[in-house]
């Protein structure tokens, strides 16, 4: 054994009286050197594990595109459970995002806004912690060209986040032919002149948008009447525009010489369901109705700025129209038109107001087949020469309130500018009360003569109290023979400003 160096222990080494305890003290710290060496080589565990952070390679997205973050990649060294927490330590100044489920190994979010997006992982199991950092970033996304017809089922989704960029562009007029989804959010952009028809025969459109995320069809070029608008042909009852907004179309008719954002042909009975939709700044109509096709649902859409009328649709499609719907704002005419048709079927048929007071404007001729109520408060407003018939197997009811009369009168408000109502039917339920009739007899409506109100045919009939009439350019009213009305018919109601006589009954 090499001597250990009595310098060390100086004390003891000198003492003279007790050289024995002293070798026998370097003995024993020797022996006990070795005793200290040898246990801890018999006691010693692993070395404590390292851990090691990772987060994955730096990335390049879209703005609007998922991102997947991933950190599976972290080890411990000894293979020791390891937990997970991202954090997002810088990101764009208008971003507003967060990470889905950050202490997980693959957290999410969405870039909302073109820049950088600097991401800490910290990795920790029971050897300690190590982190790692993640750019991410974003740029603009150009959106996607759709120059070719839809033949198979196809789901367009929201690819870019700002609702005021394009996902998609049509570059060209397309047929739908089979079903195809816009998921919400979803922008899509028409070239100048272009129109989307949706076929019959498996063709079908569902765009379901949310209140917050609303699906739009608008024109490249944000000015009214820039592409053509929406042909629907398709009969499917599975066709829906909800929260969905339609501008910009108009620059073409879209049927025969009208132009308008959204159409359903009557001919092949097309079919749709319309809910919280907004039609605004479209060259002509904002819907087109045509007398055969079918509006399944509608409630809650709003029409603005058209140079035409919000809607025009056939009488037997009015009464679907619901009162929240909204038809005054900026249009060139702020009605709900009507086009000629009649009203028909077994039941009653209502036509209620708006809650903005919208008249209905009729064009033509509209004959009345059926049972017909007017609701008090409604208006129709009458184009040029428009006549009401009502035929032996219908009858018309509008009875109003001293508050809220139901008017007919016409579009100008001027004398004789439209042709007035002629009943045929002989029901009681033929009542016009707490109305008003004015600025009819433009034109002959039967006999020669010109009438607001004319009742005609044997047995005929209508009652008619607390009217106003008034503006005629022929009678007030004319009763032919063997037609009736009631007895007070001169007392009950007021006249005013008729060219001829106020009543005229044939006897």
């Amino acid at each position: 054994m090499k001597p250990v160096s009595s310098a060390l222990y100086t004390p003891v080494v000198q003492s003279s009286r007790f050289p024995f305890f002293a070798n026998g003290f370097t003995a024993l710290l020797i022996a006990s050197l070795f005793l200290l060496v040898s246990c801890k080589k018999d006691t010693d565990v692993d070395p404590v594990g390292a851990v090691t952070a990772n987060a994955g390679p730096d990335q390049s997205v879209s703005v609007g595109q998922v991102v997947t973050l991933d950190g599976s990649a972290s080890t411990d060294s000894q293979g020791k459970p390891l937990s997970f927490q991202w954090t997002i330590l810088r990101k764009p100044a208008k971003s507003s995002v967060a990470l889905t489920q950050p202490a997980t190994a693959r957290p999410t979010f969405r870039a909302d806004e073109v820049g950088e997006y600097e991401v800490l992982l910290t990795v920790t199991s029971a050897s300690g912690s190590a982190t790692d950092k993640i750019v991410v970033g974003a740029s603009a996304a150009e959106p996607l060209a759709i120059s070719t017809s839809i033949t198979v089922k196809t789901t367009l989704v929201d690819r870019i986040l700002n609702p005021d960029l394009p996902d998609y562009i049509v570059t060209k007029s397309i047929d739908v032919n089979h079903e195809l989804t816009i998921n919400p959010g979803v922008v899509i952009a028409f070239e100048r002149d272009v129109r989307m028809n949706v076929n019959d025969n498996r063709g079908l459109l569902i765009a379901r948008g949310e209140p917050t995320n609303q699906i739009k069809f608008v024109g490249v070029q944000p000015t009214k009447g820039y592409w053509v608008g929406i042909s629907l042909y398709s009969g499917s009852n599975a066709n829906v525009l909800e929260h969905v907004t339609v501008m910009h179309a108009g620059s073409r008719p879209i049927y025969s010489t009208t132009k308008s954002a959204l159409f359903l042909s009557g001919g092949s009975r097309a079919q749709i369901a319309l809910k919280n939709c907004q039609f605004s700044q479209n060259d002509g109509y904002g819907i087109y109705v045509y007398d055969g096709a079918l509006l399944r649902e509608f409630s809650q859409n709003t029409f603005t700025n058209h140079t035409e009328a919000g809607m025009l649709l056939d009488a037997p499609n009015v009464a679907k129209l619901d009162a929240a719907s909204t038809f005054t704002g900026n249009n060139g005419r702020n009605v709900v038109e009507v086009s000629p048709s009649d009203i028909k079927g077994t039941t009653e048929v209502v036509w209620t107001g708006f809650a903005d007071k919208t008249p209905y404007r009729i064009n033509g001729e509209f004959t009345i087949n059926a049972g017909f109520k007017l609701s008090p408060g409604v208006t129709l407003e009458m184009n040029r020469d428009a006549v009401i018939r009502v035929n032996t197997g219908g009858y018309l009811s509008a009875v109003g309130t001293p508050t809220q009369r139901v008017t007919f009168t016409g579009a100008d408000r001027t004398a004789a500018y439209w042709r007035g109502i002629i009943c045929y039917s002989q029901d009681t339920k033929n009542v016009l009360d707490n109305a008003e009739v004015s600025n009819a007899g433009s034109i002959s409506i039967v006999s020669a003569r010109k009438a607001n109100i004319a009742i005609y045919g044997t047995k005929a009939a209508m009652t008619i109290r607390n009217t106003r009439i008034s503006g005629s350019g022929g009678y007030g009213v004319y009763v032919g023979y063997g037609a009736a009305a009631n007895t007070d018919l001169t007392t009950a109601n007021s006249f005013e400003t008729n060219a001829q006589s106020n009543v005229m009954i044939e006897k």
